[in-house]
């Protein structure tokens, strides 16, 4: 009993301890956040975002790499997206999607870990009909290919 207690009480001390470094300034969500590439996100074009992002702009056209996307988005403020790589691209890094027709082109960037499968799905927001494009850096070179997607009401500021 006098063991439960004392767990306890140590229990009590350190969330109290970490409650006043929280409350006090100490401790911030920006301190452990990971790093992120800000200029690739405000890129207004698609060179200058994977410029910014990879540090290159060119990429090559794959048939390795598909998109799953509506031909027609009825509303473009919630695209659905997936992004499949072939299992004959061997040591995807790093998948990037992008609307090459939004404000900020670049919608998303996930970095994969070692032996992931080259797969990502997520719901984008478009503004406007444009293509949506998959970039894929697998053993140090950038893939990409390109889907049209026609958007009936505006995601982004339209």
């Amino acid at each position: 009993m006098n063991m439960k207690r004392r767990i306890f009480v140590k229990g009590s001390v350190a969330a109290g301890a970490l409650g006043v470094a929280v409350g006090a300034g100490l401790l911030t969500p920006k301190a452990v956040l990971a790093a992120w590439p800000k200029e690739a996100f405000e890129a207004k074009k698609v060179a200058d975002a994977l410029s910014a992002l990879y540090g290159t702009g060119d990429t090559t056209e794959s048939g390795d790499i598909k998109i799953k996307a509506p031909d027609i988005a009825e509303n473009g403020a919630v695209v659905p997206i997936t992004v499949t790589v072939s299992t004959d691209m061997a040591g995807v890094e790093s998948i990037s999607i992008i609307a090459a027709n939004n404000p900020a082109p670049l919608v998303a960037s996930f970095n994969m870990g070692e032996g992931a499968m080259g797969f990502v799905s997520t719901r984008i927001k478009m503004g406007k009909t444009g293509d949506v494009i998959a970039v894929v850096k697998s053993g140090g070179k950038l893939q990409s290919n390109r889907k049209e997607v026609k958007v009936t009401i505006g995601g982004c500021g339209g």
